[in-house]
């Protein structure tokens, strides 16, 4: 399983950026809970969000419900992250990953918030 995060990059307090994970040599059915999780500088993984498999419910960690949105695209082997209202603290590498605890996770992309 390969995941891939892209859509990263420098963005102003405030601002907004959208996230892309595709999966490769995975079939991205709907039987797959799909993960976001992120790493700051100097600090552990922290999960950030999760979309279920078959009814695509969505659970945020309190630092980024009303901000963040996870969505998922299964025909295109897709999970996405719409992050609004970026904070300095929102700075870090995001991975998505198949658990929540991101021991799967792929090539991460990184988002720093920045004035």
């Amino acid at each position: 399983v390969q995941l891939q995060a892209s859509g990263g990059g420098l963005v102003r307090p405030g601002g907004s950026l959208r996230l892309s994970c595709a999966a490769s040599e995975f079939t991205f059915s709907s039987l797959h809970w799909m993960y976001w999780v992120r790493q700051a500088p100097g600090k552990e993984i922290e999960w950030v969000s999760s979309i279920s498999s078959d009814d695509g419910v969505t659970y945020y960690a309190d630092s980024v419900k009303g901000r963040f949105i996870i969505s998922r695209h299964d025909a295109k082997n897709s999970v996405y992250l719409q992050m609004n209202s970026l904070k300095s603290e929102d700075t870090g590498v995001y991975y998505c990953a198949l658990d929540r605890r991101g021991a799967s996770r792929g090539q991460g992309t990184l988002v720093t918030v920045s004035s």
